[in-house]
C-alpha cells in the first residue's frame, strides 16, 4: 500500500526553522505528485503544498506563502518542505501524501488520492 513515512519536526520558537522529510521505502516517489498536508488540534486535515513529479510544479497554501518551500530530491526518493519564518498556528501534525494533480485543496482533506496517511510528524511552535 502506498504509504509514505514523515519525519523531521520538533519544538520551534516563533520564527524558527524547519525541515520535513516525506520518504518512501517501498516504491520511487518519481512518478507522482506529492503534496503536505496538516492537521492542527481540534481542526480538519487541510492542504499545504503540493509538488509535480518532475518538481516542476509547486503550490502552497495562502497561509504559508512566502515561508514555505517544497522541493523534492528523486535521487534520494524524498521530498521536503522548508519552513520558515514558523508561527504558533503553524503548530500541528504534517503528513504527506501521493496525489493527482498539484492542486492545494482549499477544503478539508479526510483521505489521500492514493494510499493512506502515515504516522505524520508534529511540529510545534511555541516560546
Amino acid at each position: 500500500q502506498l504509504q509514505l513515512v514523515e519525519s523531521g519536526g520538533g519544538l520551534v520558537q516563533p520564527g524558527g526553522s524547519l525541515r520535513l522529510s516525506c520518504a518512501a521505502s517501498r516504491f520511487t516517489l518519481d512518478y507522482y505528485t506529492i503534496g503536505w498536508f496538516r492537521q492542527a488540534p481540534g481542526k480538519e486535515r487541510e492542504g499545504v503544498s503540493c509538488i509535480s513529479s518532475s518538481g516542476g510544479t509547486t503550490n502552497y497554501a495562502d497561509s504559508v506563502k512566502g515561508r514555505f518551500t517544497i522541493s523534492r530530491d528523486n535521487a534520494k526518493n524524498t521530498v521536503y518542505l522548508q519552513m520558515n519564518s514558523l508561527k504558533p498556528e503553524d503548530t500541528a501534525v504534517y503528513y504527506c501524501a501521493a496525489q493527482r494533480g498539484c492542486l492545494v485543496s482549499t477544503v478539508p482533506v479526510p483521505r489521500p488520492d492514493f494510499g493512506s496517511w502515515g504516522q505524520g510528524t508534529q511540529v510545534t511552535v511555541s516560546s
